[in-house]
C-alpha cells in the first residue's frame, strides 16, 4: 500500500472493511442489501458485521466458503448481560454461520474496578468461539476515557486470547479515535504483534482510513496491515472508497457509523 496514493489506500481499506449494519431498526431486507454491497467491482470487503438474528439469513445468501466473512455482535451494545447469556448467544451465532464474534466487554464494571468481570467474560466467550471462528473484543474506549484504563483493558483482552481488540460499538458519543488507537496498537505490539486491531465508529472517508493505516505503519511496521490483522468497522466508508476508486465525488461523509 502506498499511503501517498488515494486509490492504493482505498483498495486496502476495502479489503480490510467490516461493512456494518447495526442500526436499531435494522431489517432482514437491509441486511441482505448490505451483503450484496459487500462484493464490488474492485473486490470484496473482509466481512459484514450484522445483528445475530440475521446471521443465518446472511449465511444462506453468501453460502459456505464465501470470501466475505460474517461477523456478529454479542453482549451488544450495553456490555451488561450475564456471562451465561452471552456464551449462549455466541454458540447460537456460530451455529447459524458466524465466522467472527465481536464481544462487548463489561466496560461499566471495569470502570468500577472489576477486572475479574472482564476476564471471566472474555475467557468464557473465548472458550465458546472455537477455531476457525475468531474473537474480537470491544473495549468501548470512548467510555473508558482514561488512557491507563484503555491500556489495561487492551492488556487483559490480549492476555485472555482475543484475536482482535476493537475500539467501540459505534453506539456512544465518542467512538474510534487516533488516541485510543495508538494505545491499543502499542498494547498489541507489546504482546507480540500477533493480535489484530479494529477501529469502529466515525470512520467515513479514505482520508480517515489513511490516518489509521499511517499509525499502524508507525507502531507495527510497514506490511503489518492486512485483513488478518486490521479491520475498519464502518458503513459509510464504503461509499468514499468506491468514489475514490471511480474518480468521483462521494457523499459518504454524511452517512452513519
Amino acid at each position: 500500500m502506498d499511503l501517498d496514493d488515494p486509490k492504493s489506500v482505498a483498495a486496502a481499506a476495502l479489503a480490510c472493511l467490516d461493512l456494518t449494519e447495526l442500526g436499531d431498526a435494522a431489517t432482514e431486507e437491509a441486511t441482505l442489501k448490505l451483503v450484496g454491497r459487500s462484493t464490488t467491482d474492485y473486490g470484496a470487503t473482509a466481512a459484514v458485521c450484522i445483528w445475530p438474528r440475521f446471521v443465518a439469513t446472511a449465511r444462506a445468501r453468501l453460502g459456505q466458503g464465501a470470501p466475505v466473512r460474517i461477523a456478529t455482535v454479542v453482549n451488544f451494545p450495553s456490555g451488561d448481560l450475564p456471562v451465561d447469556a452471552v456464551v449462549a448467544e455466541t454458540i447460537r451465532a456460530i451455529a447459524d454461520g458466524a465466522d467472527e464474534i465481536d464481544l462487548v466487554i463489561p466496560y461499566r464494571a471495569f470502570i468500577q474496578g472489576d477486572e475479574q468481570a472482564v476476564r471471566a467474560m472474555i475467557r468464557s466467550v473465548r472458550a465458546a468461539t472455537k477455531a476457525p471462528a475468531r474473537l474480537k473484543t470491544i473495549l468501548e474506549t470512548g467510555e473508558l476515557k482514561d488512557p491507563e484504563l484503555i491500556a489495561r483493558a487492551s492488556e487483559i483482552a490480549l492476555d485472555e486470547g482475543a484475536d482482535f481488540i476493537k475500539t467501540s460499538t459505534g453506539k456512544v458519543s465518542v467512538n474510534a479515535t487516533p488516541e485510543a488507537a495508538r494505545i491499543m496498537l502499542e498494547a498489541i505490539r507489546s504482546a507480540g504483534g500477533k493480535a489484530g486491531f479494529k477501529p469502529a465508529g466515525g470512520i467515513r472517508t479514505v482520508a480517515d482510513a489513511r490516518a489509521y493505516f499511517a499509525l499502524c505503519d508507525e507502531i507495527m511496521g510497514r506490511g503489518w496491515v492486512s485483513p488478518e490483522t486490521f479491520r475498519f468497522g464502518a458503513s459509510g466508508l464504503l461509499g468514499d472508497i468506491l468514489a475514490t476508486l471511480e474518480d468521483r465525488a462521494s457523499g459518504a461523509q454524511g452517512e452513519g457509523y
